[in-house]
């Protein structure tokens, strides 16, 4: 029996700066993936108990195990386990929060710059409509002055305008301008006197909370027996 020695080929040479570029690549997109995995926090979210709280489903519960921000971005699933945060879909839901947080996926407030004590103060302001530009018409309405548009802005608490000047002023985000002054947005509370003018918004258990699905009828699998089922006591009680 001939055994025949099989020789490896060499690499072609047009395949060279880049097999010499494969490390470099590899070792740059560790550095970045280390820097980039812990966002900065933000003003409507400082901290872990606030981040836990907006989560919802009862993850505020489990705060004090997360010793700090830095750890709750870098902890894995296993070190989850490790510090009592059970069952694995809780700990699976808290590792999708995080992701969506890290690539800048927030919920309603998450764009506020002006919170005090988890809470943020919108108001209504008239912008001036930059000239050229595309989009709500320059002429006067019933509710506006010519070449102006009314925006939801965040204040400073007990402000009446924002720390920057009207123009730069940012439109903040889920939130809308009804009839001439009104604020329509998710989970906002108008303050008192203002006709609706002004709101706040607060941080609270589960704002950010991306609901389960309900099982209708018992699950899918079992939707046809237990409709049936259902079905048939309607028809024995409209007998009765």
């Amino acid at each position: 029996m001939i055994v025949r020695v099989q020789h490896l080929r060499p690499i072609p040479t047009f395949l060279h700066p880049i097999s010499k570029s494969i490390p470099q690549c590899v070792h740059f997109h560790r550095q970045y993936a280390s820097k980039a995995a812990i966002p900065p926090p933000t003003p409507f979210v400082p901290d872990v108990q606030t981040f836990l709280t907006l989560m919802g489903r009862g993850l505020s519960q489990h705060a004090p195990k997360i010793p700090s921000w830095e750890a709750l971005f870098s902890l894995k699933s296993a070190d989850l386990r490790e510090l009592g945060i059970d069952p694995a879909r809780t700990r699976k839901y808290l590792l999708q929060c995080r992701q969506k947080f890290r690539e800048g996926r927030f919920g309603v407030g998450g764009d506020l710059q002006e919170v005090a004590n988890g809470v943020a103060e919108l108001r209504v302001v008239e912008q001036s409509i930059p000239q050229g530009s595309a989009g709500p018409t320059r002429i006067a309405t019933a509710t506006t002055s010519p070449g102006t548009r009314k925006i939801v802005v965040n204040v400073p608490p007990g402000s009446a305008t924002p720390n920057v000047p009207l123009g730069e002023a940012k439109q903040v985000k889920h939130m809308k301008v009804i009839g001439a002054y009104t604020i329509k947005g998710p989970h906002i509370q108008p303050l008192k006197g203002t006709r609706g003018s002004a709101a706040t918004l607060a941080v609270k258990e589960g704002l950010w909370e991306v609901k389960r699905g309900r099982k209708i009828d018992g699950g899918e699998r079992r939707q046809a027996e237990v409709g049936a089922k259902r079905r048939a006591e309607e028809r024995k009680m409209m007998k009765v």
